[in-house]
């Protein structure tokens, strides 16, 4: 006997709180990758690794988040984020659940690094980074289906929440797995992201369904003064130039026109370019930050005893971590709605209008952040010279990462159209990929070069030529931001 609309309408509440938190429960975990810095202390002391090496390892990890993203849509497309959620499952019980078992069986006794050793966790560290796309994918494409009338909120709150992961995970790890004279007991604690993180998202495999209404019916109408318009679930939100009209009310700003174009129409546009290259800076400079900051920690680290050492730098290196992904969660949760108060985009309309006055362009919130990096790639030169004095770099770059990535996709939509906003934000992505590796191993390779026998560069010799060298292309980004917000100001 079929069930009644009311007792169907309680089976889908049920549902969508538990697809709630299984969402939420994926965004915190999903971010575990990010917490590598945790992790470098103890894998210089007991592996010997080298700062290339590291720097090599903590990239698998952030690299394995882009190349396969096109994959990663359809997967979500075709089947649902339950299937991404069960193979972010399996990614990550395997590349953590193997990362532990390798560190558990080298000796303790080594003098020098084992070539294998390093080569097997940046395998296993790719494997867990593309457990954290799955991941992604399967938080933020639940909680957007599942909410239609909220999407804004629904892929806010998800995002978030993967924002928190990295705090969220570093506490527990200097709650549960750091001991006062030893510090961060890393093999155990990789054993516990691989249960932990593996049975959270085996969970959403069985939470993580679209949940129909319980009555849905095939179509319903809009009505209009000029008649009615009858749509269903399939029909496009966005109808392109088609029912536009001329007039303007008053108070509304007709935003710029749907442009649909190629690849290679894209490729020409010089625009284009410039902000690849601002993003290829931004980004891949915070990118840098969050994988390299335990040894930056590390750098000026006391020259004391181990024992007292690892402690005291576990200690810094999870508050320099909780910095950063605070000052990234704090600032999307600002920006976004400050950015739709003072700069509001086109609606999701075929009128293509913007319902409220624009305040500022767009383009200052990407200033903002190319600015906060300058400022804090010169505080880096001019400024630190203790642990303590690293707050800086952490909150600006939290600051400025999250900021770009909460601007961009109005950003892209407003200066190239809707019609392609999916292809031209994921193209757009390849520039952090570029840009992490770039930023990353410049800062590696003099790192090295200041350290004697394969050991952990100490001093702020380590860094400050680099961190000289990131201001110096920062102000470059600077200034060609300026240029695009001279040219965008009227349309972004």
């Amino acid at each position: 006997m079929p069930l009644s609309v009311q007792s169907q309408s309680h089976l889908r509440r049920a549902r969508l709180v538990l697809a709630c938190v299984s969402i939420a429960a994926n965004a915190l975990c999903g971010g575990s990758v990010f917490t590598f810095s945790l992790m470098a202390p103890a894998l210089v002391d007991h592996l010997k690794l080298t700062q290339p090496q590291l720097t090599t390892i903590a990239l698998a990890g952030m690299m394995g988040q882009y190349p396969f993203a096109a994959i990663i849509g359809k997967v979500v497309d075709k089947y649902g984020p339950w299937a991404c959620s069960i193979i972010a499952s399996c990614l990550f019980f395997a590349g953590f659940g193997l990362f532990a078992k390798e560190i558990a069986n080298t000796p303790d006794d080594i003098t020098v690094p084992s070539a294998s050793t390093f080569h097997h966790l940046t395998v296993y560290f790719f494997i867990a980074g593309l457990g954290t796309a799955f991941s992604y994918f399967s938080s933020i494409f639940a909680a957007c289906k599942n909410f239609p009338d909220f999407i804004g909120i629904a892929s806010g709150t998800s995002i978030t929440l993967f924002g928190l992961s990295p705090m969220f995970i570093s506490i527990l790890a200097s709650k549960f797995f750091s001991h006062p004279d030893e510090g961060l007991d890393v093999t155990r604690f990789l054993q516990f992201l691989a249960l932990f993180c593996g049975a959270v998202h085996l969970f959403g495999a069985f939470t993580l369904h679209i949940i129909p209404l319980p009555e849905d019916p095939p179509s319903a109408a809009l009505e209009d003064p000029e008649g009615s318009v009858h749509i269903n679930e399939q029909t496009a939100l966005l109808q392109g130039k088609r029912n536009r009209t001329p007039e303007v009310e008053t108070g509304i700003v007709v935003a710029s026109p749907v442009k649909g174009s190629s690849v290679v129409d894209l490729a020409k546009d010089h625009y284009f370019w410039a902000l690849a290259f601002v993003l290829f800076v931004i980004l891949g400079s915070g990118e840098m930050v969050i994988s390299n900051i335990g040894t930056i920690v590390l750098s000026l680290a006391s020259q004391a005893s181990s024992p007292t050492v690892a402690p005291s730098t576990d200690v810094a290196t999870a508050t320099q971590v909780r910095f950063l992904s605070v000052a990234n969660t704090l600032s999307r949760l600002v920006v976004g709605p400050l950015a739709d108060f003072v700069s509001p985009s086109a609606t999701a309309s075929g009128s293509q209008s913007i319902p409220r006055k624009r305040r500022v362009s767009r383009m200052a919130f990407l200033f903002f952040s190319i600015l906060v990096l300058v400022l804090t790639d010169l505080w880096m030169v001019l400024g630190v010279r203790s642990q303590v004095d690293l707050w800086a770099l952490s909150i600006g770059a939290g600051v400025a990462y999250g900021t770009t990535f909460t601007i961009l996709p109005s950003l892209v939509s407003s200066a190239w159209g809707i019609e392609d906003l999916g292809r031209n934000f994921g193209i757009l992505t390849y520039a952090p990929f570029l840009g992490a590796p770039t930023f990353s191993y410049f800062y590696a390779f003099n790192a090295a070069s200041h350290s004697s026998g394969g050991a952990v560069c100490k001093g702020i010799e380590c860094w400050s030529a680099t961190f000289s060298w990131y201001a110096a292309i920062s102000i470059v980004a600077c200034g060609v931001t300026g240029y695009l917000w001279r040219s965008w100001r009227d349309q972004v």
